[in-house]
């Protein structure tokens, strides 16, 4: 069986809490597959995805994705930039960039090809059904739209593995589906999907459920 994520045994301490955001956590995510990871806030099921990103330092443990473990700053920014997109509550546009433009900045240092560059900010808009709106700055577009740019950031470099935080926690119901839909097909075409939400209708989308409480995983909703 083939992994996208070995997280096994983190920990992880932030100062001036008792109890650890994460309490010897472990997880294993099969490629292919479409994960939620539910529990109340203050959980540590945000904390656990950013282990996964390797956006934040731990305690203990390890994080393996796609067969990798990086050590340090440098060799996570590397495997993110090669495999992983991020995707966010906020969609973090750069307000000043055009949505076309805010999609390439992920292939910045990556694709040295300008018009290479463009061609691939274009394609993933149009596989999120933006296509026609990549020279709107994102004060010109809905919320909903402006999650689906953010997914096309996060598609920019063809990422095997997806790992998205509270992604529809902004939208209504409308633009929730949307983008659930969009996430859903995604993983159909194999791209390995994690999900931190605390909607059921959102985890009941996904193949399967795990809960975080107190920084501990259970299976199941």
């Amino acid at each position: 069986m083939s992994f996208a994520v070995r997280a096994v045994g983190l920990v992880k301490r932030f100062p001036g809490l008792e109890h650890p955001a994460l309490d010897h956590l472990s997880l294993d995510v099969r490629v292919g597959e479409m994960l939620a990871i539910t529990g109340p806030s203050g959980s540590g099921k945000s904390t656990a995805l950013y282990a996964m990103a390797g956006l934040i330092s731990l305690d203990g443990g390890t994080v393996a994705v796609l067969g990798d473990t990086p050590r340090g700053r440098a060799g996570w920014a590397a495997l993110r930039a090669a495999r992983i997109g991020l995707v966010f509550q906020e969609d973090w546009l750069l307000p000043t960039l055009t949505a076309r433009q805010n999609v390439e900045m992920p292939m910045i240092g990556v694709e040295p090809s300008g018009p290479r560059r463009d061609a691939r900010a274009h394609a993933a808009l149009e596989e999120v059904g933006m296509g026609a709106m990549g020279d709107r700055m994102p004060a010109g577009l809905s919320g909903g739209e402006r999650q689906r740019v953010a997914i096309a950031r996060a598609l920019a470099n063809h990422p095997a593995l997806i790992l998205a935080d509270e992604p529809t926690g902004e939208l209504d119901t409308g633009n929730s589906n949307k983008v659930m839909a969009l996430l859903t097909a995604l993983n159909r075409q194999g791209t390995t999907v994690v999900i931190v939400t605390h909607d059921p209708q959102v985890a009941g989308a996904c193949g399967r459920t795990v809960r975080v409480v107190d920084g501990k995983l259970e299976e199941g909703p």
